[in-house]
């Protein structure tokens, strides 16, 4: 009986995760496991979010350590939403692939722009993984996003 309850939890979420734009875990509707994702560009550090600071963006509630932050996240959420969603980073670009990303395995990267953008990783193991071509990852995570976003 585990083991069938098993092969249904695996195959329900595997469709709960495909298409989804944003990352919230199985049995949660938080983004980033409820921290705080403008703590990461004023802060440097995950910051765990308050109930008394939500906001919805992208089917997924967003939790922040302040009303400020919370302000400024609703003022320009491209800004202070993680790359992919915040799914894994570097499966999204090395396995053109879902996983989660953790928020406490996480690095801020400038574009060619100058702009900051979040990207999370599965588990520290990937994260140096991650670290070992940065910007080669990037480059095919960002071709590899659109496709998983409609599948």
């Amino acid at each position: 009986m585990k083991a069938l309850m098993g092969l249904l939890l695996l195959f329900v979420s595997g469709t709960v995760l495909a298409g989804d734009a944003i990352y919230t875990g199985f049995f949660s509707n938080k983004a980033l496991d409820g921290y705080d994702t403008v703590a990461y560009f004023t802060e440097g550090k995950p910051v765990k979010g308050d109930s008394a600071y939500i906001t919805e963006y992208k089917g997924a509630d967003w939790y922040f350590s302040s009303k400020q932050n919370r302000e400024l996240f609703v003022k320009n959420p491209d800004k202070y939403t993680p790359q992919y969603g915040g799914f894994c980073a570097w499966a999204v670009a090395a396995k053109n692939d879902r996983a989660p990303g953790d928020p406490l395995q996480w690095t801020i990267v400038k574009d060619s722009d100058n702009t900051p953008k979040l990207y999370l990783n599965y588990d520290k193991k990937i994260k140096q993984r991650w670290e070992q071509d940065i910007s080669g990852f990037i480059t095919m995570g960002d071709k590899n996003w659109p496709a998983l976003l409609v599948n």
